[in-house]
């Protein structure tokens, strides 16, 4: 049972039902207790201290008090996760440090600048002209903090999880953190990863104790870069601490925040959470993936069948195959937790190690696919002119970290063909070396050999493609149907 606090109380989920509890109640979630009770206590409402508070009491109750006083709150890293963050953060009244030691990132936010696809130029300008939001390289503006927050990258390294971006932040802070200041990691990352790497480092720098002088917790970010529907704010946070006060503190800013926050009983559960999350898209993605390979073998239509299945109203969710699997979460989550089950037992995460096969081939099985369209029309690879629509690795965004399509690329360059590209989310210095950028023009379309796409964003011409191409590769199923197109 997890125990999720929107703006109109506490939704109680039990066996897939719910129910709207009282906001005063105590919510029981494993061995961890929140009672918030406290906030309606005379002494609390009158802003007074009980017999039986830590000095750090007086920073929780401040926060609770919010929107009343604003605090001061530190985003370490403003990247994709980061940036949006400390955006909203600054909406709802905080006094907000984006601390980014990269110095170009920084001046360029200081510019009014910004790199961050779901944080308009506009918005950074609102945020600044506050002069409540200051972007900055020194780790010295930190200083004085109640609230900060981690989101730095978690990347692969020789395939191991590279938790240096980790350590770095939190030494920086540490000597920053102060009795009742609060310590939240957002970065994905393996369970324990907060209560044995983050918390030491933290404890030592400061000389303050977790959980007694200062609160730590973790929750998970779920920022879907690109996605209109469910941003920051409206998404459900998972939120963590490492003992009561400490999840009490993180759930209060998160829940200034955001609309509904879901605590859970500790941090492993909520870094758990975010890699299951992940991995159960990366192993069905695979699926239908490897689906895909054979259903053709097979004569059958994938597409056709995927559409047939998702009709059942329980009991199946739909998937779609692809070029490939790219961002941060799914080519590199699953990893960070098949790696921490062979270091702690000793096992392999069989499904995880399968899917990484699975999608991490599909650019080679897309230039297959590719060399074999233009084999219907007598034509070799070498020589031949391909046009790829879409280079970033979803829908309508500009995100090409880890994407499957210029590994596609560069496959199919290899092979001796003339590669242009085609992706008006994706600045000409970010297309790899052996792609040209195009324009989506007929004039274009009519000098490819073979038009593939690989991302399907919205702003595509459609029909401009099928009625001038002179054969189609559509990863992505969304071409009209015509002789000349074929799909993945």
């Amino acid at each position: 049972m997890s125990k999720v606090h929107g703006r109109d109380g506490i939704s109680v989920f039990d066996n897939g039902r719910s129910r709207l509890a009282d906001p005063r109640s105590a919510p029981r979630l494993g061995k961890c207790v929140l009672d918030y009770s406290w906030r309606n206590s005379p002494d609390v409402q009158r802003g007074t201290r009980t017999h039986d508070e830590s000095p750090a009491d007086d920073a929780m109750t401040d926060l609770n008090s919010r929107p009343s006083t604003a605090s001061k709150v530190v985003i370490a890293g403003q990247g994709y996760v980061g940036l949006p963050i400390a955006m909203r953060a600054v909406e709802v009244g905080y006094d907000v440090v984006g601390y980014e030691p990269d110095l170009t990132r920084a001046k360029r936010l200081v510019s009014g600048s910004s790199y961050v696809e779901d944080v308009s130029d506009d918005v950074l300008a609102a945020a600044l002209d506050t002069r409540r939001y200051e972007p900055s390289d020194a780790i010295e503006s930190c200083e004085g903090f109640d609230v900060a927050v981690i989101t730095v990258p978690t990347p692969l390294t020789e395939g191991a999880p590279d938790l240096s971006y980790i350590e770095r932040s939190a030494r920086e802070l540490a000597p920053y953190v102060r009795p009742g200041s609060t310590v939240i990691l957002e970065s994905t990352t393996y369970p324990g990863t907060t209560e044995e790497l983050l918390v030491p480092i933290l404890e030592e720098g400061s000389g303050l104790t977790a959980g007694r002088d200062f609160w730590v917790g973790y929750s998970p970010e779920r920022i879907d870069p690109g996605n209109r529907t469910w941003t920051f704010q409206n998404t459900p946070k998972v939120v963590s601490g490492i003992d009561e006060r400490s999840a009490v503190a993180v759930d209060a800013f998160y829940r200034s925040l955001v609309d509904a926050t879901v605590v859970v009983s500790g941090p492993k559960v909520a870094e758990m959470s975010k890699l299951l999350e992940n991995t159960f898209r990366h192993v069905n993605i695979a699926l239908v993936n490897e689906l895909a390979m054979f259903a053709g073998e097979l004569g059958v239509d994938v597409w056709e069948a995927i559409d047939a299945a998702s009709t059942k109203p329980f009991g199946f969710m739909t998937f779609t195959p692809g070029p490939g699997v790219g961002g941060h979460c799914l080519p590199v989550d699953p990893s960070y937790l098949s790696w921490r089950v062979k270091q702690t037992i000793g096992a392999t995460f069989r499904f995880v190690e399968l899917a990484n096969d699975i999608n991490d081939h599909m650019p080679d099985y897309v230039a297959q696919r590719a060399a074999m369209a233009l084999n219907r029309d007598a034509k070799a690879v070498n020589g031949s002119r391909i046009l790829v629509l879409g280079l970033a690795y979803k829908r309508n965004s500009g995100d090409v970290r880890v994407s499957p399509v210029p590994v596609f690329c560069d496959r199919m360059a290899a092979l001796g063909a003339d590669v242009y590209a085609v992706d008006p989310h994706v600045a000409a210095e970010q297309f790899p070396s052996s792609t040209a950028p195009a324009a989506l023009t007929q004039a274009e379309l009519r000098a490819a050999d073979l038009v593939v796409v690989a991302t399907d964003h919205d702003g595509f011409d459609w029909d401009l493609v099928v009625g001038s191409a002179q054969r189609v590769l559509d990863t992505r199923h969304r071409v009209p149907p015509a002789d000349h197109v074929e799909y993945l």
